[in-house]
């Protein structure tokens, strides 16, 4: 099936249709993933829908969640990072000790949010994300449906052909929640420390960890990359 030909409800339905087993959506309640958990929502689609709560999300992001479940009558399940493993990382860091150094943030990063995630996807046999071909250049070739050889599972990815204009444009026709610091330029909202607005002109990730290196290819805390880089998922040939 040539799913890209498929409008997005009608691509959710054909995924959720084609892949047997548990397929785990993780929402980071950013505007993308606002519009995929609409659509799963909206046609009850048997994806299950959770979060990574890192313990430093902005207080909009907390709010966005609450208002997501109400709005739609589903439950979004958090995960956490393990306290102790949190508490150890403070004691040799400090409460804002990511600042320090590449390493100490990339740990960090692997305390409140891979952990966290691997625990989410347990006993999954597909993982669906709000990836963008077009947020940044180390995510440009990502396919829209591929084999997480490290974690033995799909990785699906529908909203991978689709600009930010388009999926902006589709969360207000629609009357979709979405965060209001969209709305005063923070393009990719993470926690909050690590966080900012962007300026014309900037690249949707440089708001991310923005005391790193600047280039693109860099900007990603883990969930997506392995050994330091762009994870290389073998793409599925659709029949």
């Amino acid at each position: 099936m040539n799913y890209i030909e498929l409008k997005l409800a009608e691509r959710l339905k054909a995924i959720r249709e084609n892949i047997d087993g548990r397929i785990i959506f993780t929402t980071s309640l950013g505007i993308e993933d606002q519009l995929l958990t609409h659509h799963i929502a909206s046609q009850k689609l048997d994806i299950e829908i959770v979060t990574l709560d890192t313990g430093r999300l902005f207080n909009q992001s907390h709010a966005l969640w609450q208002e997501t479940e109400d709005k739609y009558g589903i439950t979004i399940k958090g995960f956490y990072p393990d306290p102790e493993a949190i508490s150890k990382w403070v004691r040799a860091n400090g409460t804002n000790g990511f600042y320090n150094s590449v390493d100490a943030r990339k740990n960090c990063c692997a305390i409140r949010k891979i952990e966290p995630l691997n625990r989410a996807l347990s006993g999954a046999d597909a993982w669906l994300t709000g990836l963008r071909a077009d947020q940044s250049q180390s995510r440009a070739t990502v396919q829209i449906i591929e084999q997480d050889e490290a974690r033995k599972i799909f990785k699906i990815n529908p909203l991978i052909d689709y600009s930010r204009d388009e999926v902006v444009k589709e969360i207000h026709k629609l009357g979709i929640p979405y965060n209001p610091l969209h709305d005063e330029g923070f393009v990719s909202i993470g926690c909050a420390p690590c966080t900012r607005a962007i300026e014309a002109g900037e690249d949707e990730r440089a708001g991310r960890w923005w005391w790193e290196d600047s280039l693109s290819g860099k900007k990603e805390c883990g969930l997506h990359v392995e050994d330091g880089k762009i994870s290389k998922i073998k793409q599925i040939q659709e029949a």
